[in-house]
């Protein structure tokens, strides 16, 4: 979600955070911060939509807490199970395509149930969607180790899911809404809090398994606590209603990606009130960001669901497997700050493509001749490959001009790259089951590398969707 705001304070214009205006429109003050906070505002918004300056500082700083505590909860559902996934199959008596389905529940969860996070923010209001997928979250995860069975277990694990699919969509525009004018300290705090939760669910999973008496169900029940924490702090939020049309407009797209990169390009008080939709199908540049975006969703996915298994296959301890898998989350914290500030500074972002394509490759490869003797290295690269994530998002807000074509075409290189990365783990399931090892799911993480760093390299091309939509 760096992406697109990172991107847009740096394209041509006149610039100030989260937001470019045309060079031709120097009439407007440039003050940083205020040009920002007039943006968020349109005629007849609720009073929150102006900010937090006439809150007390108790409550900002209480608002700040809610925003760290839920990005903190938005992964661990996710990394805690691929950390205890060889001792859930086991407990359950889960076959190896089933681990593979369950692994791509999160995916589908995101574009399902992430498509109506805008039309309930609408209704009751940002604070309490929030606040009831904190709950949602915090359910879910008390709920799955003891529901008794694989179906329990799947049904428990969506509605976590649901609960971070819907904080996941509205979280970006929160930030947008009650802080226009630090967009982006607030978004750099919000992605390190993710990466953080994803981190260190992958890390600590193990070890307090054992320290809870060496049992699955209260080592994956243990992060509900997490969530509680959240859904209280978000209490005094969740009768905020009716969210900005700078928050909303983008969001109504219908997908977590349009409402990530809503964060960072709200509409100018002066544009248009509506605007004709791109033809966004008709761009090769919108299709090359569609499957890049859906080819790295399926790797990050893979990797969350099955590295720490791949790794303790190979003789590697629990722990470590689960300290591998957080080193290997833990590089988005540094490289989501990194990546996109040079990427803007580039004319064509393939070479960033190439260079996170082959540190992909070279992972894999050492998985496969050597997963023990090497890990910590193999852990490394593929951890920078996997920062393809925040390159995708700055592709985004590159390759539109205007805010709405940002907005659209964030939504549909999200909406269908979700859907792409649904089968990936899934397939590695069935292939692990039906090979008995992990030679042929390793050469397929491996074959899709490539046509991801091909469509990556087409969409970092410097042209814009508007251009290719109005041929």
């Amino acid at each position: 979600m760096m992406g697109p705001m990172a991107s847009d304070e740096t394209r041509t214009g006149t610039r100030t955070e989260g937001r470019t205006e045309t060079p031709t429109r120097t009439t407007r003050s440039t003050t940083p911060g205020e040009p920002a906070a007039r943006d968020a505002r349109v005629p007849g918004p609720a009073p929150e939509a102006t900010g937090t300056r006439a809150w007390t500082p108790w409550r900002v700083r209480l608002l700040v807490l809610g925003i760290v505590l839920a990005a903190v909860n938005l992964r661990p559902a996710i990394t805690s199970l691929g950390a205890l996934l060889e001792e859930v199959r086991d407990g359950l008596g889960m076959s190896g395509s089933v681990a593979g389905l369950l692994t791509s529940v999160p995916p589908l969860c995101f574009a399902v149930f992430g498509v109506a996070a805008p039309r309930l923010a609408r209704r009751f209001g940002p604070g309490a969607v929030v606040f009831g997928g904190m709950v949602a979250i915090t359910a879910g995860l008390l709920i799955r180790p003891y529901a008794g069975g694989t179906a329990g277990f799947l049904a428990a694990t969506a509605l976590a899911l649901m609960g971070i699919a819907l904080s996941n969509v509205l979280m970006p525009v929160i930030v947008k809404r009650f802080f226009p004018d630090r967009v982006g300290s607030m978004t750099g705090l919000y992605s390190m809090a993710l990466a953080f939760g994803t981190s260190i669910a992958a890390a600590a999973t193990v070890p307090m398994t054992d320290a809870l008496g060496g049992h699955w169900q209260p080592g994956l029940a243990v992060w509900a606590v997490l969530g509680a924490a959240a859904a209280l702090s978000w209490i005094p939020f969740v009768r905020a209603r009716k969210a900005s049309a700078s928050a909303g407009s983008p969001a109504h797209t219908g997908s977590a990606g349009a409402t990530e990169s809503a964060g960072s390009g709200a509409p100018r008080a002066d544009a248009p009130a509506e605007q004709p939709p791109l033809r966004i199908t008709r761009s090769r540049t919108a299709w090359a960001l569609a499957v890049f975006f859906g080819l790295q969703a399926t790797a990050a996915y893979i990797t969350m669901g099955w590295m720490a298994q791949i790794f303790r296959d190979a003789g590697v301890s629990a722990g470590t497997a689960g300290l591998l898998l957080a080193v290997i989350m833990v590089m988005g914290v540094p490289l989501a700050f990194v990546i996109p500030r040079l990427a803007t500074r580039l004319p064509h972002q393939g070479p960033i493509v190439l260079v996170l394509g082959v540190c992909g490759l070279a992972g894999y490869a050492g998985l496969y001749f050597a997963p023990a003797g090497g890990a910590w290295l193999w852990a490394l690269l593929l951890g920078v490959s996997n920062c393809a994530f925040p390159l995708a998002l700055t592709m985004v807000g590159m390759r539109a001009r205007t805010g709405a074509g940002v907005a659209q075409l964030s939504a549909f290189a999200q909406s269908t790259g979700y859907l792409i990365s649904i089968p990936g783990p899934l397939l590695v399931g069935v292939l692990y089951q039906h090979s008995g090892g992990w030679g042929l799911p390793i050469a397929l993480m491996s074959a899709l590398m490539v046509p991801q760093i091909v469509v990556g390299v087409l969409a970092g091309r410097d042209r814009t969707v508007e251009d290719e939509a109005a041929r």
